[in-house]
């Protein structure tokens, strides 16, 4: 069970970075700085929010309460 843990938790930290680079390269150079940083940010955040939902989702239908 721990070992799966830390599987995941490798794999949803490395989405999180290669999103954050997608961002980077699709605006990277089209905007200012500051609005790259904040765009990454909000992107990071909503995969984050659905890494989170899909957890829950697992650890609902492993307990049997869905």
């Amino acid at each position: 069970m721990i070992f799966e843990i830390l599987i995941f938790a490798v794999a949803g930290v490395g989405a999180l970075f290669i999103t954050g680079y997608a961002v980077h390269m699709f605006v990277g150079g089209l905007v200012s700085p500051e609005t790259e940083h904040q765009l990454i940010i909000i992107v990071c955040a909503l995969v984050a929010c659905a890494m989170a939902y899909m957890v829950w989702d697992v650890i609902q239908r492993r307990t049997g309460r869905k």
